[in-house]
């Protein structure tokens, strides 16, 4: 008679225990044992709960291959959810063997876990091992199924086959239902004064493995019904028309004012600053730069003359490397639409910027559109004072349209989902891939189904706060998928395109490529631990499965993307997963976390424009540029989604944070050690450096970086 000590950990979660029977079958090289429940006086899988039993067998069963785990009915209690996060398993020779499991088991049912070893398909030749690979990729392919949401459009979740599959009881999983106006029988309803219906109903019944945590969701329902109520107590929210006066556009969030708020808010009309947010701002990854002029932009030497000052010409400073551009053209053609009823405009800007000898980045020229002519002038810092203020709060609005459209939703939020998807579907539980992505997908199919079911369905925020409406995100969103490219996606390889490698100041380019070299340093020595050569990068099959499926949902099979379309060497593996996790995690934090802070000023960063481009100087004023601005109502409902999406989630994971050892080897937990320690390093550079600065830069400070794209 062999015995085996089962300790099996409980997750310290709300809710986390189970009152179901729980009982466990060993499967090992030379048998299997009998199955047999997990009993013992008093209460089984409490929350947070250790707890150990024997299991006897007749015989020792060689190496441990499978843990099979049994969840049934107990009594006539009600079927529950349990959270296993591992179980261990220690022989009668004293081996001791680990099986992660960290999910929630739901109902009655058996789960099959692997030990923690990380394993790629090449390094299992047992056809039991190979059959539970297959079985366990089936199931997940049957329940995360792809969808088009739109034409042009990474693909996406499709949560109507959870549905599908709750009916058939299957899994406990709802789809989202969009959010109409005509009363709330699906479930939908109205946080107080808040803008838009929050489906409560898909956050509860979501899969419990992918949906938000309960102190996830509570924070992020409950952040929102104060400055809601204080909006709609104040009737801002209901508000047509101009704003009367711009310090009335103060009191919006007289009550969450930040540093940077309060800095924006004193220096947004000044032209260093309006340079400044192109390096550090919320769209850092605007700027080009110019050895020549593009003929659609005629800028002479004597216009900008009295900006350079008498000793500087503009050839020479084009020469020098010291001039930029900002170009809106992906805007030329985007369809407008009307808020309040009233006729919504766009612009195709070409902003131009020197790097003046005091290392300030400051504008030279604007033009509104791509278009020069009589109808397009161009815009000077030496125009009267509204001329100036109106063409910059232009740019400004082309900038809040490039960045929500193309650089935060749609290379952060849809991007990040599809490479979630090809994971959850292409890769076992014991694959090192999976093992070390995972962590980078938590919460990022929530999001965004929350997201598509509020905030851009028919009618949703979306309509209601920006000049273009739904059908401007539709085309932004496809025509930018059109454009971008696996240089744009490399941290290192974009500001190496964009000329921008030496710009001073740059605060998102330092941090940035601290943290990028920190994952790319972790992610090789992963890499190297399971893929010792290009052989046994090229073999894996479902590594080639991974990357394809990638290639085809995310980039839509578009070959001049540059995006790999499967992988042959341990360093493509590295740049690519590399690319991945800072995507998912820094760069979304850049892109995300400062929105508020630059927004609150709406001045600063219009939603929409109710005038068309002026098409002649001289006739702005400050009457003219209230109309211009969004109606007070539509300005209180963007500046509500700004606040929301900046909040500090209550259950943070920090990039670097794994609470879940997926990992049960040496070498991949040193790395992760390491990984961790170089991070509070770049924390430690980064606070001392702010402390020098009159606007600290943090949004690239690993502990504010949460690990994954989750708000």
């Amino acid at each position: 008679m062999a015995v085996y000590s089962v300790c099996v950990t409980t997750g310290p979660y709300l809710m986390a225990g189970t009152l179901d029977n729980i009982s466990v079958t060993l499967l090992g090289t030379c048998g299997e044992s009998p199955k047999q429940r997990l009993d013992r006086l008093g209460r089984d899988f409490a929350t947070g709960s250790v707890q150990k039993y024997k299991v006897r067998c007749p015989a020792e069963l060689g190496e441990l291959l499978l843990l099979r785990l049994y969840k049934e009915r107990y009594a006539f209690f009600p079927k529950d959810s349990w959270y296993c996060s591992f179980i261990c398993v220690k022989a009668p020779d004293g081996t001791c063997t680990q099986f992660p499991c960290y999910q929630w088991i739901e109902g009655y049912c058996t789960v099959e876990l692997r030990p923690g070893t990380a394993t790629t398909i090449c390094q299992d030749s047992l056809p039991l091992l190979l059959d539970h690979r297959r079985r366990e990729l089936q199931s997940r392919q049957e329940c995360y199924r792809w969808k088009v949401y739109a034409p042009g459009f990474p693909g996406i979740i499709d949560v109507s086959n959870f549905e599908e599959m709750e009916t058939d009881k299957k899994f406990a999983l709802t789809k989202t239902a969009p959010c109409t106006d005509q009363g709330d029988s699906s479930g939908n309803q109205y946080l107080p004064g808040f803008p838009m219906k929050i489906d409560f109903p898909s956050l509860l019944h979501m899969d419990p493995n992918i949906r938000y945590s309960a102190t996830k969701t509570v924070s992020l329902l409950f952040n929102a019904i104060p400055a809601s109520l204080g909006m709609k107590l104040r009737g801002l929210l209901d508000r047509k028309g101009s704003w009367k006066k711009l310090d009335d556009i103060r009191n919006i969030f007289w009550c969450h004012k930040t540093v940077t708020s309060e800095y924006v808010t004193k220096h947004w009309c000044e032209d260093p600053f309006f340079g400044y947010q192109y390096l550090n701002g919320v769209n850092p990854v605007m700027l080009h730069c110019l050895s020549s002029l593009p003929s659609k932009l005629p800028v002479t030497n004597d216009m900008v003359a009295p900006s350079l000052g008498p000793d500087t010409c503009l050839q020479t400073e084009l020469e020098r490397g010291n001039v930029f551009l900002a170009d809106y053209w992906i805007l030329e053609e985007a369809p407008v639409h009307c808020l309040n009823g009233r006729q919504q405009y766009v612009a195709a800007p070409l902003c131009l910027l020197w790097l003046n000898p005091q290392g300030a980045l400051v504008p030279l020229a604007i033009q509104l559109s791509q278009n020069p002519g009589p109808q397009s002038p161009i815009f000077l810092p030496t125009d009267s004072y509204w001329d100036w203020l109106l063409a910059k709060t232009w740019v400004r609005n082309s900038e809040f349209l490039v960045h929500e459209h193309n650089t935060h939703f749609l290379c952060t939020h849809l991007l990040c989902e599809a490479f979630s998807m090809a994971t959850l579907r292409q890769l076992p539980l014991c694959h090192p891939v999976y093992k070390l992505l995972l962590p980078h997908t938590r919460y990022t199919l929530q999001v965004n189904t929350i997201a598509r079911a509020t905030l851009l369905n028919p009618d949703g925020l979306v309509d209601h706060v920006t000049s273009g409406g739904r059908q401007g995100l539709l085309y932004l969103i496809s025509t930018g998928l059109a454009h971008f490219t696996y240089t744009d996606f490399c941290l290192p390889d974009s500001l190496r395109a964009r000329g921008v490698l030496t710009i001073p100041n740059y605060h998102y380019r330092d941090d940035g490529l601290k943290i990028w070299a920190a994952i790319q340093s972790f992610v090789s020595e992963i890499v190297g631990y399971y893929y010792p050569s290009d052989a046994s990068v090229q073999r894996d099959t479902e590594l080639q499965a991974w990357v394809g499926e990638i290639f085809a949902q995310a980039f839509l099979g578009r070959e001049s993307s540059g995006f790999p379309q499967r992988l042959c060497t341990p360093g493509e593996l590295v740049k690519f997963l590399t690319a991945i996790i800072f995507n998912c995690s820094a760069q979304h934090a850049a892109v995300n976390s400062g929105q508020h802070d630059f927004g609150a000023w709406m001045p600063n960063t219009p939603s929409s424009m109710r005038q068309p481009p002026p098409q002649t100087k001289g006739t702005a004023t400050l009457e003219s540029y209230l109309d211009t601005l969004p109606e007070v109502n539509v300005t209180c409902n963007n500046l509500l989604l700004f606040w929301l999406v900046s909040q500090e989630p209550k259950d943070q994971r920090p990039l670097g944070t794994y609470p879940d050892q997926h990992f049960t080897e040496e070498a991949p937990r040193r790395s992760i050690a390491a990984f961790q320690n170089r991070l509070a390093q770049i924390s430690q550079e980064i606070r001392e450096r702010n402390q020098g600065l009159v606007l600290p830069y943090a949004y690239l400070d690993p502990p504010v970086i949460e690990n994954s794209v989750s708000i």
